[in-house]
């Protein structure tokens, strides 16, 4: 009986250990749903001393936390973990500037991204939303 008992115990902790080293190895597998929210269409508005700017950007995260897309007509990069999304990309101003436009944000729910901006000398607040269907 206690050879039965011990060759359980044998495989169950190697089955455990096995699945505790996968899931290590396998990080991407790990990636929580909040994590994935990020993906798709957003509207961002700049809060801005002269008046709001308003964009729309298009952002896929991957499973390591990589996000790319587009932001207004730009190329956009940056990472998006628990909840937090931190990019900077180069992009064009309206007055036809060219600079780092960074970005700092946290999901507040699914639908709702809010944080600080900076471009060349300026800076503000942001909110985003998805756009409704």
């Amino acid at each position: 009986m206690k050879k039965l008992l011990l060759a359980v115990l044998a495989i169950t902790l190697s089955v455990t250990g096995a699945a505790i080293a996968h899931a290590q190895e396998n990080p991407a597998q790990t990636t929580s749903s909040q994590d994935k929210a990020i993906n798709g269409k957003w509207h961002f508005v700049f809060n801005i001393p002269s008046g709001d700017r308003e964009f729309d950007a298009d952002f896929t995260v991957d499973a390591e936390g990589k996000v790319s897309g587009t932001f207004g007509k730009s190329p956009a990069a940056g990472t998006f973990k628990g909840g937090h999304l931190q990019m900077a990309f180069d992009t064009t101003s309206e007055e036809g500037e060219t600079a780092q436009l960074q970005l700092d944000g946290k999901l507040e729910d699914p639908a709702t991204l809010t944080g600080s901006w900076s471009f060349s000398s300026y800076d503000g607040t942001f909110k985003a939303t998805h756009p409704k269907p």
